[in-house]
């Protein structure tokens, strides 16, 4: 399934300053499907636009509802500030799908997959965009829907595992869950850390591994801080955040990121660097432009966005309304919002 990290001399010393020396040879796809688990809205009334396809309600998806003449209401999808998708990879005439994130609650991305009749057994591999826990805590669900029939391999960076909290102006720092090691393998999983780009489903998925930071105004996550020898040291890079990169034939390259803490012009650039200047199809998740740390730069990505000439933009999850409004304003039909349940087909 996963074939391993690419082999490079890079290091956190050199983070700044490594470059790919050759493309990798990532194999392109006949089709992405991108289907949202999980993210922080839920719109039933939303329409189909350009390759997002919306959820059509179930008539048979209730529950009771003792105030209901009927005694059931409709079941919706769930909504929460997190993060979760389902990609599946068609090449050759064989598919394939990744659990890509696990949103915030112990429950809701398998409550969701059972609302969108997705099988949980139909997963092959798990990637963690990083270890925040509103894109982790999802985990818990899936053992135990799972039950004896985990046995998935699960990449992540080395620093997925680091204790961290946030430290807010005004407020008290702020630990946050940090998922159990133990817990993971004991349940089954097949832990696999890598820093370097790796790949999955035969040289057609590729996963960043560290994205180097390039664009010099990305700031990571300046708020945080982690657990290092015995004391609180700062820990805004967020080393552990990477992406999903996929290339369609004849599309181009469809990009998948948890928070993009990363940077997604970092991750953008990063994943035609990797791939040998492909061009930037779609990109598809958090962009991470929320609150008034991360506002002001709004311009500024969306302007190195646009050089990139990308035929779809759908930010999710930590993207923000104002970076909606003002992607909505500059990029016109490029722009879809996004939705729990939403699939993307490329």
């Amino acid at each position: 399934m996963c074939t391993g990290g690419v082999p490079s001399d890079h290091d956190d010393r050199v983070l700044h300053d490594f470059e790919p020396k050759v493309s990798i040879p990532l194999e392109p796809v006949d089709s992405v499907t991108v289907t949202t688990l999980m993210d922080n809205v839920s719109d039933v009334l939303m329409p189909d636009q350009g390759p997002a396809r919306r959820p059509k309600p179930a008539a048979d998806v209730t529950v009771p509802a003792a105030t209901m003449e009927s005694g059931r209401t409709p079941d919706p999808l769930r909504a929460e500030h997190g993060f979760s998708a389902l990609v599946t990879v068609a090449k050759a005439g064989r598919e394939h799908r990744f659990l890509f994130d696990a949103g915030t609650s112990p429950d809701g991305v398998v409550e969701n997959m059972r609302r969108l009749r997705i099988d949980p057994t139909s997963i092959e591999a798990i990637v963690c965009s990083h270890g925040h826990f509103d894109h982790t805590a999802g985990l818990d669900g899936l053992i135990r829907v799972l039950g004896g029939r985990v046995k998935l391999p699960v990449l992540i960076h080395p620093h997925f595992w680091r204790r961290r909290r946030l430290t807010l102006p005004g407020a008290d720092p702020l630990e946050l869950p940090t998922t159990s090691r133990r817990a993971l393998e004991g349940a089954g999983f097949t832990v696999i850390e890598e820093r370097q780009p790796s790949f999955l489903f035969e040289n057609s998925v590729l996963i960043t591994g560290e994205v180097p930071r390039t664009t010099g105004y990305e700031p990571g996550f300046p708020p945080q801080q982690a657990w290092l020898d015995n004391r609180w040291e700062p820990d805004p890079l967020v080393l552990d955040d990477q992406a999903l990169i996929v290339d369609v034939r004849g599309k181009g390259l469809t990009v998948l990121t948890g928070c993009g803490h990363s940077g997604v012009v970092n991750i953008c650039r990063y994943a035609r660097r990797l791939t040998g200047d492909r061009p930037l199809h779609a990109l598809i998740g958090g962009y991470h432009l929320n609150g008034p740390r991360f506002e002001p730069l709004i311009p500024r990505v969306l302007a190195d966005l646009a050089a990139l000439e990308p035929s779809v933009l759908i930010p999710a999850h930590c993207t923000g309304w104002r970076a909606q409004h003002a992607m909505s304003a500059r990029f016109g039909d490029v722009f879809v919002p996004n939705t729990v349940g939403t699939s993307v087909v490329v």
